[in-house]
């Protein structure tokens, strides 16, 4: 007879423990105990098993090949996996509600409709699934013609034993769970989106990948905290994660590879939400281009890099004296513990009195960026706006800021440097100490700064710093 227990777990990492704990011992995360039942089956001896087709192989044995990827047609989603879906894989795809997770799920089938796609949805009708397909398809011409989603199969079910048994049956190609939180298998006594049932459901849908040489996607909701929900426990099952960012009310998306075990962490890809669809951005650097009057002042561009692709990102500042006692320090998109120190350099190596002073930071666009490249344009835009003096709208910068004021070099230089001659720009700012090929000074103006000191030699008027 099996038997049933109650055993708490971690909402956050999944850490079990048979009382409840204010704290977790894994994590460190507070009041994230919940109580469930576990079933469990009849004890077995440790070294009985099923019988298994797999054989222990020299390593010296094992034929070296590439993983065979299946072409989705989706350009800009084939390259954050690293060349398409590689079959067998399980791959989680997470973001905030209505931020286009059913509707690039739903993309897929109908831009590679020669695959036999099996689309569960455990939250919508069938009838909510075809509407959303006709508007979709409408924007996805395919190489032979209008996308028409023949081989796209809806099936409206949560038990996950009939969702593998016509996945077998019907010879999917491709399965998709939209989402594993609505998934529940009848062999854990817990309800649907319940810890034990995610990381059940999530390690059936990867043995019937690996078996079946099947590529499975699943979407996972988010928490609160901007993490994908259940424990840290399902994104160690998959192959595979990818994160969607930016603002639901946006209308651009970013899909972040933040695990791919067959390919590069360091891709993203950028779409637009319309009224079909989502669509391809092909010149991310166009989208976060200024877009207001000449002169303004607290504006500065960055060319920055993430991942493989390079970004010229529009930063704005705004610098007013403190209303109140305490100065507020506010920003969005970038790091506010990296703007309080680029302030206190600007404070301590330049002589500029901020501390009274509210200082509020911006990334257009809705990026999040991390990359230290975006130091110098940062300052930039803060003196800039200190000062009420604009910035050449055909300026940008590349270069790091160190506690001594120094300006220090960063990687890929050349194309960053190469992204803001193709876009227009007659004039990018980088570190003294970084070697730059001959050829691109012909496209456009490097000037090189060794220390913070030497840019408002070259932004701003120095009889203006006096007076201040």
């Amino acid at each position: 007879m099996a038997k049933v227990k109650k055993v708490w777990f971690c909402r956050n990492c999944g850490y079990e423990s048979a009382k409840w704990l204010g704290r977790c011992p894994s994590c460190g995360e507070w009041n994230a105990m919940v109580e469930e039942n576990i079933v469990q089956s009849p004890q077995i001896s440790s070294f009985s098993g099923m019988p298994s087709k797999a054989q222990p192989v020299p390593i010296t044995a094992i034929e070296n090949r590439d993983e065979e990827r299946i072409v989705s047609g989706l350009q800009e989603f084939d390259r954050v996996l690293g060349g398409g879906l590689v079959k067998g894989s399980l791959v989680l795809i997470g973001g905030e509600p209505g931020i286009g997770k059913s509707t690039l799920s739903l993309q897929i089938p109908f831009a590679c409709s020669r695959l036999k796609t099996l689309y569960v949805s455990g939250e919508e009708s069938a009838r909510q699934i075809k509407l959303r397909g006709d508007r979709v398809s409408s924007a996805l011409p395919e190489a032979g013609g209008p996308a028409t989603g023949a081989n796209c199969y809806i099936l409206p079910e949560i038990l996950l034993e009939n969702i593998l048994e016509k996945a077998k049956s019907l010879g999917a190609e491709l399965l998709i769970i939209d989402s594993i939180q609505t998934i529940y298998s009848q062999r854990i006594d817990a309800s649907a989106g319940s810890i034990s049932q995610i990381r059940e459901c999530a390690a059936a849908l990867l043995r019937f990948a690996k078996e079946s040489n099947v590529p499975v996607i699943i979407i996972g909701h988010i928490t609160k905290e901007g993490i994908i929900a259940g424990p840290k426990i399902l994104e160690h099952i998959v192959d595979v994660v990818l994160q969607f960012e930016g603002d639901a009310k946006n209308a651009y998306r970013v899909v972040r590879s933040i695990k791919n075990r067959f390919g590069s962490t360091s891709e993203l890809a950028v779409y637009r939400m319309t009224d079909s669809g989502l669509k391809e951005v092909v010149n991310p650097s166009e989208m976060f281009m200024p877009m207001h009057e000449k002169g303004l002042s607290g504006i500065a561009v960055a060319a920055m890099i993430d991942g493989t692709r390079p970004f010229l990102i529009e930063i704005q500042s705004l610098v007013s004296s403190a209303a109140y006692g305490m100065p507020q320090r506010s920003s969005t998109g970038f790091d506010v513990r990296r703007m309080n120190m680029l302030l206190a350099v600007l404070e301590k190596r330049v002589g500029f009195k901020l501390s009274q002073k509210d200082v509020f930071l911006n990334i257009a666009g809705g990026l999040k960026i991390t990359d230290p490249a975006c130091d110098l344009a940062v300052v930039a835009a803060i003196l800039s706006s200190n000062f009420d003096l604009g910035i050449s709208e055909k300026s940008a910068f590349a270069a790091e800021v160190g506690l001594s004021g120094e300006i220090r070099p960063v990687s890929q230089i050349e194309r960053r440097i190469s992204e803001a001659a193709k876009l227009g720009f007659d004039r990018i700012y980088v570190s003294s100490f970084c070697d730059v090929a001959a050829g691109l000074e012909k496209k456009i103006e490097i000037v090189k700064l060794s220390n913070i000191r030497e840019i408002s030699k070259y932004l701003l008027p120095l009889h203006r710093f006096e007076k201040k």
